[in-house]
């Protein structure tokens, strides 16, 4: 986190695309930005996974604004798709805390 490229300002919401190829699997790591906090994973895999790197993050102790504490991340969401069995392609996104999501119905 404290190496992230953008530098994005915590708490963060991160998402991690898994497996497929780099253009689809950059896209994964997008959309799982997009899913509501808190929401997890249908699979019970990557509902675990998801929980498990929250709190991983949440241990580093950068905090809100890097201030420490340990709020570094709101959520962790996983996205993922079949790859080949030799690698474990990943990619990770990074979503500042001002990120909002608005609903539409027509």
């Amino acid at each position: 986190m404290s190496g992230s490229g953008s530098n994005a300002c915590p708490p963060v919401v991160v998402g991690v695309g898994v497996g497929a190829r780099s253009n689809w699997r950059r896209l994964l790591a997008k959309r799982a930005l997009m899913r509501d906090t808190g929401e997890r994973h249908p699979d019970p895999r990557y509902a675990a996974l998801e929980r498990e790197l929250l709190d991983l993050v949440n241990a580093t102790g950068i905090g809100p604004q890097g201030w420490g504490g340990v709020n570094t991340a709101l959520d962790v969401r996983v996205e993922y798709a079949p790859t080949h069995i030799a690698g474990l392609p990943l990619s990770v996104n990074l979503d500042c805390h001002l990120q909002r999501h608005v609903k539409i119905s027509i």
